[in-house]
C-alpha cells in the first residue's frame, strides 16, 4: 500500500454512530479519498453487526483496503469486527493508539465511539490510522503470525 489516498475506505456504523460517520464520510469525500459507504444511511435503529460485516466483507473482498466503523461505544462494532477472518479492528480514541495499531498489528478497522468522542478528534485518529503503515520488523512479524495462527487454528474447529 501506497498514500492514504491511493486506498479505498469502507465506512461503516449504526444509528449511534451516524452523526459521526457522516461527518466523518463527508470530511473524506471533501479530501476526494476513495469511500465506500456500507450504512447506516440515518438515524433509524439498527443493529451493529450488520455495519461491522458489510465492512469487513468490503476488505475481504478486495474492494477496501481498509476499514472505518463508528457505534454509539465503538465497543460492539470493534467486536464484531474481530469475528470476520482477516480483519483485525481496534477501538481507539487516541491518535498514538490508531497510529501503532497499523505500525505493529496490521490493524486494518479502525473502530470509534461517536458518543466518546467528537469529530475533531476522530478526524485526528482517522488522519493516524489512514497515514499508517505496517512496520514488519521482525517482532512484528512474528506476533502478527501468531495472531493469525491462531485466527486459523479456530477457523478449523
Amino acid at each position: 500500500m501506497s498514500n492514504a489516498s491511493s486506498l479505498i475506505y469502507a465506512i461503516g456504523g449504526d444509528h449511534a454512530g451516524f452523526p459521526l460517520k457522516s461527518v466523518v464520510t463527508q470530511t473524506l469525500t471533501d479530501q476526494h479519498l476513495q469511500i465506500i459507504d456500507c450504512g447506516a444511511h440515518d438515524e433509524t435503529s439498527s443493529d451493529f453487526p450488520d455495519f461491522a460485516l458489510a465492512v469487513g466483507e468490503a476488505i475481504r473482498s478486495g474492494k477496501a483496503n481498509r476499514g472505518i466503523l463508528v457505534c454509539g461505544s465503538g465497543v460492539g462494532v470493534s467486536v464484531a469486527a474481530n469475528k470476520i477472518p482477516g480483519i483485525r479492528a481496534a477501538l481507539c480514541h487516541d491518535s498514538y493508539s490508531a497510529r501503532q495499531g497499523v505500525e505493529h498489528d496490521d490493524m486494518n478497522v479502525l473502530c470509534i465511539g461517536a458518543r466518546i468522542i467528537g469529530p475533531e478528534l476522530a478526524m485526528e485518529c482517522i488522519r493516524a490510522f489512514m497515514n499508517a503503515r505496517y512496520t514488519p520488523s521482525e517482532r512484528h512479524a512474528r506476533r502478527l503470525a501468531k495472531l493469525l495462527e491462531i485466527e486459523k487454528r479456530f477457523m478449523k474447529a
